[in-house]
């Protein structure tokens, strides 16, 4: 069922509905459906690389605004809404541990969750629930999703189509790489300045 999903939205490459459907997937994706929308993105992208920022706004747009409605689902709706998607995750076991994460670390909890693979929809509804600073967590949101989005961007228009087999291949480990620094960049600024 997951790769007909996948396929489904690769074909909206295909479309003059792309952008439109790039918008939607991302707005999605932060709050409840399963496919990332790294996927439509790399195909746009690479379709017509000179608009990859273009893409990368849209994706990044479409994903923020997704992220505060996931946050709104876990402040308002989190026992009739939030849980079943959290449950349909399988992530049950994870939730305490997320609550913990921004009892502690709020707005890095949410800039990690936005950058890397980990599914960004159960930390949207999650800020929502633990009531975190709406402001911190749209600007984390800002900041961690566009980081995320406008590198892509950036490689497919850098490097042109030849960069998908990387990015598809080391997504992954460049989000975790990536996210390990900015772990070590806080880390430094906490401890030495």
């Amino acid at each position: 069922m997951l790769k007909k999903m996948y396929d489904w939205v690769l074909h909206w490459a295909e479309t003059p509905y792309g952008t439109w459907a790039l918008f939607i997937l991302a707005f999605a994706e932060s709050s409840f459906f399963p496919i990332p929308p790294d996927v439509l993105l790399i195909a746009l992208a690479i379709s017509i690389p000179k608009n990859s920022f273009k893409y990368a706004l849209v994706c990044s747009g479409g994903s923020i605004l997704g992220g505060v409605f996931g946050y709104f689902i876990g402040l308002q709706f989190m026992e009739f809404i939030g849980k079943p998607i959290i449950e349909f995750y399988g992530v049950n076991d994870k939730y305490d541990y997320i609550q913990q994460l921004y009892n502690r670390h709020d707005a890095w909890a949410v800039a990690i969750a936005g950058f890397t693979p980990i599914p960004y929809k159960v930390f949207t509804i999650a800020a929502g629930a633990c009531r975190i600073r709406f402001s911190v967590f749209v600007l984390a949101s800002i900041l961690s999703r566009s980081a995320r989005f406008f590198i892509v961007g950036g490689l497919i228009y850098t490097f042109g189509p030849a960069i998908r087999s990387f990015i598809d291949k080391y997504f992954n480990i460049l989000a975790t790489v990536f996210a390990a620094l900015v772990l070590l960049g806080f880390v430094a600024v906490k401890y030495f300045f």
